[in-house]
């Protein structure tokens, strides 16, 4: 299979061109450094061409860890017999921004007699603004074709997949020779090219400026961030809320339905715990993963938080810290692993470490089951000022800023103990225009966040309440709990969660929640469906607030999972990030921070409760 190399600098709307020439949902967002891996798929107008999306550069002589790795792969992919053609990508409203990266590719690709065609997108804001762009003058002076594009609306591609079918690279109505042209006359020549070809008029100047003086102004702008984060929180639990309410009722009904025609005693107890008490508890939650997805990919596609990082730079640099950090941490908070991934567009490693330190600390959509269990639990679903602020929202708002609170203590400490003498990077930021998000890509987006959550966690979930369902049961049948493989296994470890106000139950569902967060939940639900009976099928919230745990131990558990490094998956991925040194340390002191944490908070509540 023919490969065709996807180049572009950041914010150049590539992953939404791979998005469209593929069909497949790569992760596209309006800031600069969120494409940090080789994705590739078969393009759906020519199957037998694949599409290699590389990571968004601002130049080929790398200065951060993901250019390093675009001019890496681009160096071997450019070497390989496989590639028939490279597609540059070009935001054509910012031409200064990336025409010196057009040349570069267009000269290495000259030197291994590679096709080249660029693509200058964003044309339906040039003629939405009436602005005019000459592509075919800019064609004959890059002396390679141009093709004006759309990824919002996909327009021109009938031109581009023509193009590709050909054996033969289009060739430009003038051909030049780049080859041998030095960086000082190819950086004259990009800033001369830019200067004569961006279009002519006004691309939203005056209104981007307007809401940039308001967004980013000292006292203004802090308070709608602040404000924007505070309705982020509000709407996981107040939109998603019917959708829930909704999937509980199918789910218990499906129960209902289901057991009874199992004729077998022993399957029909394994389908009412274990798939429907244990896997069906976990399911209920997935809405608030959706609305979660939804929320961030909105504040990602707008361009709001490439501005928040800049707001945030200031705050964060006294936590060794920097404005580029902000944007791993918010991807932490839907998940760790490609925040992880998102640290190497830090450009300093001193503040890549720190980037790592807080990147699990930050309330990960895994932890989201636990705490909306747990709030739902222990705070009341009232609302205030006529429904707008709700109690449960505010508890979650607090808990996430906890979160985010011990990540900033903890890479401050860091910082101010291990001082270095080696001279940081000046922070630079390209600020992406603001502009209106695509509501297909945003929906599809936070539905495969959804599906992929369901499939990675659902297959432990599956194993784990299998065995948990295994050793309740046997060997009495779930007669009592308590003697069962299951009881004995957590009567032995009771005597360290107990100091918490835990019994052997809840001992059980952390042990098995460090494989994946979000098996606590499912667990649990395993654990108090063997307790119940078939004909009371109570949610798993009744079944906690009916075992009497204490409210001090509900917000131990809060702050538990709050700190705890419980996650298999990002020890692995900070170990192939960082070293295997770093992420073995940061396991056990999170682990410890977090017991010491919550038997402290469990002390207070239980003092002043």
């Amino acid at each position: 299979m023919k490969q065709v190399l996807l180049l572009g600098s950041p914010n150049s709307g590539k992953s939404s061109l791979f998005n469209r020439l593929t069909g497949l949902s790569q992760r596209v967002a309006n800031y600069p450094g969120i494409t940090v891996d080789v994705a590739s798929g078969p393009m759906v107008s020519l199957p037998d061409i694949e599409l290699v999306d590389f990571p968004g550069t601002y130049s080929l002589e790398p200065i951060s860890g993901e250019e390093a790795i675009a001019v890496s792969f681009l160096n071997e992919a450019l070497a390989d017999d496989k590639v028939s053609h490279v597609l540059c990508v070009a935001d054509a409203t910012r031409l200064e921004k990336c025409m010196h990266f057009i040349l570069q590719v267009i000269r290495e690709c000259q030197h291994h007699q590679k096709p080249v065609t660029v693509l200058a997108n964003m044309c339906d804001v040039i003629r939405d603004n009436q602005l005019e762009f000459d592509a075919a003058g800019l064609a004959t002076a890059l002396g390679v074709p141009v093709i004006s594009v759309s990824a919002r609306e996909s327009l021109g591609f009938e031109t581009l997949i023509d193009g590709l079918k050909e054996t033969a690279a289009p060739q430009a109505t003038v051909s030049r020779n780049w080859r041998e042209t030095p960086n000082e006359i190819l950086r004259g020549s990009a800033q001369q090219l830019a200067q004569k070809f961006s279009p002519k008029g006004d691309v939203l100047i005056h209104s981007q400026l307007r809401l940039d003086r308001f967004f980013l102004s000292s006292a203004l702008g802090g308070l709608a961030f602040f404000f924007i984060m505070f309705l982020f929180f509000q709407s996981i639990f107040t939109w998603s809320a019917p959708v829930m309410d909704a999937v509980e009722s199918l789910v218990s009904g499906l129960g209902q339905v289901v057991v009874p025609l199992i004729p077998n005693k022993i399957m029909a107890d394994f389908v009412a715990d274990a798939l429907f008490g244990g896997v069906g508890a976990f399911l209920v939650f997935v809405p608030q993963i959706f609305v979660l997805t939804l929320v961030i990919g909105i504040m990602e596609d707008s361009g709001y938080l490439a501005r928040a990082a800049l707001i945030c730079h200031r705050p964060l640099r006294i936590f060794g810290l920097t404005g580029k950090s902000f944007i791993p941490l918010l991807s932490g908070v839907a998940c760790a692993i490609p925040a992880i991934y998102a640290a190497r567009s830090v450009d300093s490693p001193r503040q890549r470490m720190m980037t790592y330190l807080a990147i699990p600390l930050m309330p990960c959509s895994a932890r989201l089951p636990v705490y909306a269990l747990l709030i739902a639990t222990f705070i009341p679903s009232d609302t205030v000022l006529l429904g707008l602020v709700g109690w449960q929202g505010l508890a979650l708002f607090a808990i996430y800023f906890f979160g985010m609170f011990v990540a900033l203590m903890v890479t401050g400490f860091v910082s101010k103990a291990s001082k270095s003498q080696q001279a940081e990077q000046p922070f630079v930021l390209e600020l992406p225009p603001y502009r209106l998000p695509t509501a297909k890509p945003l929906l599809r987006n936070a539905w495969n966040r959804c599906h992929q959550f369901v499939t990675q966690a659902g297959k432990i979930i599956v194993a784990v309440t299998m065995v948990v369902w295994v050793l309740g049961y046997f060997p009495n049948g779930g007669a009592d709990l308590g003697q069962s493989w299951l009881g004995t296994l957590g009567h032995f470890v009771e005597p360290i969660f107990s100091p918490l106000g835990l019994d052997w139950r809840y001992g059980i569902a952390i042990l098995t929640s460090f494989l994946a967060r979000e098996v606590f939940v499912g667990t649990l639900g395993t654990i108090f469906g063997i307790e119940g009976s078939e004909e009371n099928m109570l949610p798993l919230v009744d079944h906690i607030q009916a075992s009497g745990l204490p409210l001090g131990s509900g917000i131990a558990l809060l702050v538990f999972f709050a700190v705890a490094l419980q996650c298999v998956s990002t020890v692995v991925i900070l170990a192939r990030e960082g070293s295997t040194r770093l992420a073995l340390s940061m396991l056990v002191s999170y682990l410890v921070g977090a017991y010491l944490l919550s038997l402290l908070v469990f002390q207070l509540v239980s003092v002043l409760f």
